[in-house]
């Protein structure tokens, strides 16, 4: 979603195109990568997810005539970008559902139709977590909205598991920032994780039984008062997040890595034995975000990504021949993001 994008600060008028990016852009060490092609062109876009027969891909972008972020699909080539969202609002974290005729997104619409000001920077570097969100299922055609939550908290990055059976998401409905699964249709909501401080951006396994988050616990009583004076603001600070795995109860948890790091958007490997995520682990700086794979234990780290200095939200068609990611490379201006494609190779 917007206030998932690192260093994402800036929102550019829109020009959209499909086309390749010549494989040279593909740095020389990123063996698992081929033919990576790029499938929008400037400005700034994110989350591409695969449909379950990964033939399209849904994500989100800010372009003219919308100030703010908005939900579209497309081919997995780029071509026939189209508007599903309501183009009212913010909107965030889309998903298709396993028949691939609905997706699942999260948006303000109800409550305000305007877009959403960015938190006060005198706060320091904060994501908004909302009220205003609630989450909705459309047809791909846009039409048919139904909405799954409506309340005055925070319920946003919602995700399927591949069954069918479950959507995940995070809410603050219970005064924290926890993770619930629901029913497909809204019902039968159950919360899964229970420690302070926020857990979020979940994924399934693609059996369905575990999901794969970020998540940092407060404990000390300063790091306590500023976690819950912002919150009460709907405001979060996600410098420092952990990924855990745990079974999609939440029972059999394991915090997979523990570099105090900006850890994100991890997603499972078809095998299910291996986790991909983006990470700020390696720059000193914490202003450059690559991807990492590594099992489901967290052992085995290795760097996919080398090329340019932001890559993130990564997903792997569901039969593990391809990724789909976020990337600045081959970006013209500072705050460019596009989505990008590529070849796999185990």
């Amino acid at each position: 979603m917007r206030r998932n994008y690192v260093l994402f600060s800036a929102l550019f008028a829109v020009h959209i195109a499909s086309g390749q990016v010549p494989d040279s852009l593909r740095s020389p060490n990123e063996r698992h990568l081929k033919n990576v092609r790029q499938l929008t062109l400037g400005g700034t876009n994110a989350e591409g997810y695969f449909s379950f027969d990964s033939q399209r891909l849904v994500f989100q972008s800010t372009r003219d005539p919308y100030g703010c972020d908005q939900i579209f699909t497309m081919n997995i080539d780029g071509s026939d970008q189209r508007l599903v969202s309501t183009g009212k609002g913010v909107t965030t974290c889309a998903f298709f559902l396993p028949d691939g005729k609905r997706i699942l997104y999260a948006g303000t619409h109800a409550s305000n139709v305007d877009c959403i000001p960015r938190p006060d920077k005198s706060k320091g570097y904060v994501w908004g977590v909302y009220g205003a969100y609630d989450i909705y299922t459309v047809n791909v055609d846009g039409s048919d909205l139904r909405v799954l939550t409506s309340t005055p908290w925070y319920d946003a990055e919602a995700t399927v598991a591949p069954n069918g059976k479950k959507i995940v998401f995070t809410s603050s409905r219970d005064g924290d920032l926890d993770l619930y699964t629901m029913n497909l249709d809204g019902s039968d909501i159950r919360r899964v994780t229970n420690e302070l401080g926020y857990d979020g951006g979940a994924f399934f396994s693609w059996s369905g039984k575990r999901i794969v988050y970020r998540g940092f616990h407060h404990t000390d009583s300063a790091s306590v008062a500023e976690y819950k004076r912002l919150l009460a603001e709907q405001l979060v600070r996600p410098t420092r997040m952990e990924i855990f795995v745990s079974n999609d109860d939440g029972t059999d948890r394991k915090q997979l890595t523990n570099n105090g790091a900006a850890n994100f958007a991890p997603f499972f490997h078809p095998d299910d034995a291996r986790i991909i995520f983006a990470s700020n682990m390696n720059d000193p700086a914490g202003r450059g975000f690559h991807l990492y794979v590594m099992k489901d234990d967290g052992s085995v780290m290795e760097q996919v990504t080398s090329g340019g200095s932001f890559n993130a939200f990564p997903m792997f068609s569901h039969d593990g021949s391809k990724l789909v990611f976020v990337s600045d490379r081959n970006a013209k201006g500072r705050y460019e993001f596009n989505i990008f494609i590529a070849d796999w190779i185990d």
